[in-house]
């Protein structure tokens, strides 16, 4: 199914950010449904819930690294879709590469409450060659960085996927919060808004060459790239603000 994408394991594509207002998105999402399909969990247009946990090393390694704009970076996240998650609900431990545009994510996929266990313990079980040698990567990551919770993450987000190309896909995100305490997913989604109000981050992920008829929509509404990382720039609001980031 096209809007299925949860359930890919590895994927590699090129990903846009955009940052847009208000007015902007309302004026793209009435062009896209002429060539775009909004995403199964994207029911009647309605947005679905993303939660993360990222990690990082005890001096934030990983975050400063990227917000150095390398060719290379890399981040390590637990994801869930699950409104109100609890033990049970499905969710995704991944590790997300990024080498000269080109992002590359690798991905397991296990119960909440699996994931806490190979978090505290390293345990987990698959019958899966994939998902083991992901699980392996990740495993090595985990131990040799020695990682741990830093930032719980969280957003709304539409998503849409073109009608005649699956691998193309579109999603706004709004209402982001983090926060550096309570960092679980089964805590609830509270915390400190990342952008200033009517401010909407979108992405267009790609595998091939964007279409015309995007890139004219994106010319007709002044939608520009910027490079934009949620972890990285919540990193940057910390270190602003002289919060034991140093």
């Amino acid at each position: 199914m096209g809007g299925d994408i949860l359930a890919i394991s590895t994927f590699v594509r090129k990903e846009i950010k955009y940052l847009i207002n208000e007015t902007q998105k309302n004026e793209l999402l009435k062009y896209l449904e002429e060539y775009m399909d909004y995403d199964l969990y994207c029911q009647n247009g309605n947005k679905y819930t993303v939660s993360n946990i990222y990690f990082d090393t005890p001096t934030f390694n990983i975050v400063r690294h990227s917000n150095s704009k390398p060719s290379y970076k890399e981040k390590v996240r637990l994801r869930t879709y699950a409104i109100n998650p609890n033990e049970n609900d499905t969710c995704f431990l991944e590790i997300k590469k990024k080498f000269n545009g080109v992002v590359n994510k690798r991905r397991i996929t296990m119960t909440i409450k699996e994931a806490n266990d190979f978090l505290a313990n390293g345990n987990y079980n698959s019958d899966s060659y994939i998902n083991n040698q992901v699980y392996k990567e990740l495993d090595y990551i985990f131990k040799n960085e020695n990682l741990a919770p830093k930032v719980y993450l969280s957003y709304d987000r539409i998503a849409m996927f073109s009608k005649t190309d699956n691998s193309l896909r579109l999603t706004i995100d709004d209402n982001i919060i983090t926060r550096e305490n309570d960092l679980s997913l089964l805590c609830p989604r509270t915390g400190d808004r990342l952008l200033e109000p009517n401010t909407y981050l979108m992405e267009i992920k790609v595998t091939n060459a964007m279409p015309l008829w995007l890139t004219h929509v994106l010319t007709k509404y002044s939608i520009y790239p910027t490079s934009f990382s949620k972890y990285g720039h919540f990193y940057k609001k910390q270190v602003k603000e002289n919060l034991n980031y140093e």
